[in-house]
């Protein structure tokens, strides 16, 4: 695709704020267990761990799904909105399940395809997006991302907003998710910069990671998921623990507002580093925000018996950190990639991404029983620091690149 353009179509901003809208309510079925946990616990009666799995289903899910996927190359060879519905519908019933269920084991396998299902959603989502952006693209899938946030952190906040039963919060994210679909279909529309419908083709997965810059921008990507969802999983838990040491009484419904909080504000995050990629560079917005996070998870877990509105305050910077780099990742491999399998090379990233979650978040509450949240988060901080390595690496070969351009122009 020719890039050579001064600025983006009219009507961008509204297909923006549709598929925003979008993503805030069909990633909502994301955390509905992890937000009700506590709850599950008491009527099921698991432990800590088999509590993890419960999240950890939703990652392997996704994966299985982003494998097929890509392996297919469904999300090149059909509509991105009318992937978006299809996806959205399956996770709502999925989501809904265990309300009706009600047991552990069932519950589990439908948490499975309710990750697997949500691969349908988000990959098209950023490729519905990238056809209407080119020289906003960065703040645009920075937009997109920060909708994520804000549907991930919903559970939370149904949940913390009058103490409501987990089920009533399985059927309000099940709604959410399926109105999100409905939205994304009958609301957007495709913008000009169209990619070509592509064939079958089983060597695309395999040549999404021949580019360097792909290859960069995935590995950048492996540090930021090694964090990012350990830590949206499991801070509204450590937060509980926070106020329960401090005494706070029903410290349940509190730790759900302030988890809500800490994920959703993350979509100031995504927005800032949007604009500065645009403005500035791809790297830079993803490499500043990742060393702000690592930082952060390095010390955090060690206040847990500290003031809670200290540790809520760390938390807000961590949410707004953890999440700011994500749709950089993406972006650079929808310039960098074979435009004719760009739904292939990020589904390929995205998958790739979420194997790290499943060992990220079932190893922190292992940690956490061995030797406190302290050591338990800081686990993760190594994740954003090789994330930021491989953007300097990135920004040394766009600076090269660029360097060389000037002198054959020059010429």
């Amino acid at each position: 695709m020719d890039t050579a353009v001064d600025s983006d179509p009219d009507g961008r901003w509204k297909q923006l704020a549709v598929l925003s809208v979008a993503m805030v309510l069909s990633m909502a079925p994301w955390f509905s267990t992890a937000a009700v946990l506590p709850q599950l616990r008491e009527a099921w009666g698991f432990g800590r761990v088999a509590g993890s799995w419960l999240t950890i289903a939703v990652q392997i899910g996704f994966v299985l799904g982003a494998l097929g996927s890509a392996l297919t190359n469904l999300a090149d060879r059909i509509a991105p909105r009318r992937l978006i519905l299809i996806g959205a519908t399956i996770a709502a019933a999925a989501n809904v399940m265990p309300a009706v269920l009600d047991a552990y084991g069932p519950t589990l396998v439908a948490r499975l395809v309710t990750g697997a299902a949500l691969a349908a959603v988000y990959p098209p989502a950023m490729k519905a997006m990238s056809t209407w952006f080119r020289v906003e693209r960065g703040l645009a899938l920075g937009a997109m991302v920060g909708a994520l946030t804000i549907g991930s952190g919903l559970p939370h906040l149904v949940n913390g907003v009058g103490g409501a039963g987990w089920r009533w919060v399985l059927v309000v994210t099940s709604a959410a998710t399926f109105i999100g679909g409905v939205v994304a279909d009958r609301l957007g529309t495709d913008g000009p910069y169209t990619y070509p419908v592509a064939p079958f083709e089983p060597r695309a997965v395999r040549d999404a990671f021949a580019n360097r810059r792909v290859r960069l921008a995935t590995l950048g990507y492996f540090g930021h998921m090694w964090e990012l969802y350990a830590m949206w999983a499991w801070f509204g838990a450590f937060y509980v623990d926070v106020l329960t040491a401090d005494g706070y009484t029903n410290p349940a419904r509190r730790g759900s507002l302030v988890a809500a909080a800490v994920i959703g504000i993350g979509g100031i995050g995504s927005l800032w580093a949007g604009r500065v990629s645009d403005r500035w560079s791809r790297e830079v917005a993803a490499g500043v925000p990742m060393i702000v996070s690592g930082s952060v998870a390095l010390g955090i877990g060690f206040l847990s018996s500290s003031s809670p509105l200290l540790v809520a305050v760390l938390g807000l910077i961590w949410g707004i950190s953890v999440v700011a780099d994500s749709a950089q990742f993406s972006t650079i491999v929808t310039e960098a990639a074979d435009q004719r399998y760009v739904g292939t090379s990020l589904t390929v990233q995205l998958a790739s991404g979420f194997v790290l979650t499943v060992a990220t978040i079932f190893f922190v509450p292992v940690i956490r029983d061995a030797w406190g949240w302290g050591v338990a988060f800081a686990f993760l901080a190594p994740g954003p620091l090789i994330g930021a390595l491989a953007m300097k690496a990135l920004d040394k070969d766009r600076r090269q690149e660029s360097a060389r351009s000037d002198v054959v122009a020059a010429r």
